[in-house]
């Protein structure tokens, strides 16, 4: 992992925090040996130490998948290079409340924020990021769609170095999952852009229960790509298999 910043170093999320103000004062609750705190909204990796500045995975999660479970989906994602967060309401606010609430609490890494949504989670967290691209390492959408009727490319010089990348199906299993059609427009429009927009596409899940957020193929590609982009190793465009 990389080494962290140092605390007299620029901070770029101050300048994007600015007008919320952080309301989780005080120590968070104590974290068991899996890392996950008593009300399973908060994530710590195994072995944390408070001197190392983490990269930060905010999850926001899919307004109707109410069996996301933040501590096991770290557990197959990595159990040792994150701290996480699980946001359940997909507005800005309340996204930057977590990362307020984390900063304030524990070692981030100001400059390795990543939004990772599912459904429209992640339809919200290519919106949050493209909107304060200075803000964020990257976002992860995974089975919902980029909001393209929304001119989120307004910054376009800083939505250019700011890396994307979609996770879904080649069939859509939920109503928020991106149509052909839609990935289409996309890679189109950040082609155009000159955008690091990466795609993932993988086979429609064997239970229609299943979401592709618990598939530990996805996750480990989420792991890698952030890895990479960490380590600033370029992102390709690129099909995996479940």
């Amino acid at each position: 992992m990389e080494q962290g910043l140092s605390r007299q170093e620029e901070r770029p999320l101050e300048a994007a925090r600015s007008g919320f103000s952080a309301r989780y004062p005080g120590a968070g609750p104590a974290a068991g040996n899996d890392g996950v705190n008593r009300r399973g909204d908060v994530f710590l990796p195994l072995g944390y130490e408070p001197g190392y500045d983490y990269p930060l995975l905010v999850w926001l999660a899919d307004s109707g998948d109410h069996r996301f479970d933040l501590g096991r989906t770290m557990a197959r994602l990595s159990l040792r290079n994150y701290l996480a967060v699980r946001v359940d309401d997909a507005k800005p606010e309340a996204c930057w409340d977590a990362i307020d609430r984390m900063v304030d609490r524990y070692s981030v890494h100001s400059r390795r924020v990543y939004l990772v949504g599912t459904g429209t989670g992640g339809t919200a967290a290519f919106r949050i990021a493209c909107r304060q691209p200075a803000a964020f390492a990257g976002a992860v959408s995974i089975a919902g769609r980029f909001p393209l009727d929304e001119g989120l490319l307004s910054s376009l010089a800083q939505v250019r170095q700011l890396p994307l990348l979609l996770c879904c199906t080649a069939k859509p299993a939920a109503v928020s999952a991106p149509a052909p059609a839609d990935v289409d427009r996309t890679l189109r429009l950040f082609h155009a852009a000159g955008g690091q927009f990466g795609l993932r596409i993988y086979p429609a899940a064997r239970s229609a229960g299943r979401s592709l957020a618990r598939s530990r193929a996805v996750l480990r590609d989420i792991d890698h790509w952030v890895m990479d982009a960490v380590s600033r190793s370029p992102v390709p465009l690129t099909t995996a298999a479940v």
